[in-house]
């Protein structure tokens, strides 16, 4: 008789938590969100990647002579300027043929109406050899490391086209609604990081001596 009353009370138990459990309200299943925009209207295509018959905007550069003063604005503070000349037969630069430095030497700039690069240009930020200042080593403050400056354009900057390029006139197909924020007045046509800024904010070895 035990075993059969210990038999009930747990088949009784077992059938209480049964229905309890399948009273609890079923959760309704999440509805799929149908996409609201189209392949077609993300790239500047506007259409698949399936159509092979889109026309690229036509490139057409500047054939302004060089020398001929004209700028074209930078399109925010301290951006590599675009080229405002025509470049035919002077790109590509190589080893040993470099046209541009032939007029926007410093040493030769001025005389020919162009503008000369500037001392950053002339500044080795990638020495070879390391000067250290007792145990500051840090590379946080950049401490010891001796910058070289040099009266010559270093070779990290020997190729100008990999920051300067030639402007084009080809209207895309979205329009461009930046407008820059210059911090200094003449940003619009000069360089701010130069002289005594090009180290602003960098304690160097060879800013302490």
């Amino acid at each position: 008789m035990k075993i059969i009353s210990k038999l009930t009370i747990g088949l009784a138990t077992a059938a209480v938590l049964f229905v309890g459990c399948g009273n609890d309200a079923t959760p309704a299943k999440s509805e799929v969100v149908k996409p609201t925009i189209s392949e077609e209207s993300l790239g500047l295509r506007k259409t698949t990647l399936n159509n092979e018959a889109v026309a690229p905007a036509k490139t057409s550069y500047g054939k302004s002579v060089a020398g001929s003063g004209y700028k074209i604005e930078r399109a925010f503070q301290d951006a590599p300027p675009m080229i405002p000349h025509d470049v035919t037969g002077m790109i590509p630069i190589k080893i040993g043929d470099n046209q541009c430095i032939a007029c926007h030497a410093p040493a030769v700039a001025a005389s020919v109406g162009a503008t000369p690069y500037p001392a950053s240009h002339m500044t080795n930020f990638r020495p070879k050899s390391y000067a250290i200042k007792g145990e500051n080593t840090s590379s946080e403050t950049l401490s010891h490391i001796d910058i070289e400056k040099e009266h010559k354009l270093v070779g990290a900057r020997y190729n100008c086209t990999q920051c300067h390029a030639p402007q084009s006139d080809a209207k895309l197909p979205v329009a461009n609604n930046f407008t820059p924020d210059y911090t200094s007045k003449d940003g619009a046509h000069r360089s701010s990081w130069n002289g005594t800024k090009l180290m602003e904010g960098i304690n160097t070895y060879e800013n302490s001596k």
